[in-house]
C-alpha cells in the first residue's frame, strides 16, 4: 500500500478500478457485437440503434443514471425481474455502479469499434467466404483480427470513461 494514500483512498481507488475493469468486460462482447452490425448490415431500425447508443453521450449523466435506476432498481421492471430470478441487485451496489459505467462508457467503445470494423476491405471477407469459410469463421478470422487495435482503443476508451464517471452513479 502506498504510503502517500490512507487506507480509505486506497479502497476508493481499488473500487474504481474494480468498477472500470468488469464495466469493459461485460460490455464489450455487446460493443463488438452492435459495432459489427451497424457497420455491415442493413437492417430497418438501424439508425434508431445508433441514435440508442449514442443517447448516454447526449443525455446528462444525472438522468441516465436515474433512467437506469427506474429500470433497475428493486422495484424497476428490469431489476425486479433479475432479483427474483438470479438474485441480482443492482441498486446502491458495486454492481449498479459497473452497470452506469458501462452504460456510460458503451458509446465511446462502439464508435472506435465500428470505425475500425469499417476499415476492414469488404472484399477479404469476401474473399475468404468464397473459399468456403462460414460467416463466423470469416468474422473470427479475418475481420476480428484486423479490428484488434480498434478494439483495443474503444476498451481503453471505455475504461477511462468508466473510471471518470461519476454522475450516473
Amino acid at each position: 500500500m502506498a504510503e502517500w494514500l490512507a487506507p480509505q483512498e486506497w479502497q476508493a481507488v481499488m473500487l474504481s478500478l474494480k468498477v472500470a475493469f468488469w464495466a469493459v468486460v461485460f460490455s464489450l462482447p455487446l460493443g463488438i457485437f452492435t459495432a459489427y452490425a451497424l457497420a455491415r448490415w442493413q437492417f430497418p431500425g438501424r439508425q434508431l440503434l445508433n441514435g440508442l447508443v449514442h443517447l448516454p453521450l447526449i443525455l446528462p449523466p444525472v438522468v441516465t443514471g436515474y433512467l437506469l435506476l427506474l429500470a433497475f432498481g428493486r422495484q424497476g421492471f428490469a431489476g425486479s425481474f433479475l432479483e427474483d430470478i438470479f438474485g441480482l441487485v443492482f441498486a446502491f451496489r458495486w454492481t449498479g455502479a459497473v452497470l452506469a459505467a458501462a452504460v456510460m462508457a458503451f458509446p465511446l467503445m462502439v464508435r472506435a469499434i465500428r470505425l475500425s470494423i469499417e476499415a476492414v476491405d469488404a472484399k477479404l471477407e469476401q474473399a475468404a467466404s468464397t473459399l468456403g469459410a462460414s460467416p463466423v469463421f470469416v468474422f473470427l478470422t479475418v475481420t476480428l483480427p484486423l479490428t484488434l487495435p480498434g478494439i483495443l482503443a474503444g476498451s481503453v476508451l471505455a475504461f477511462a470513461k468508466a473510471m471518470g464517471e461519476f454522475g450516473a452513479t
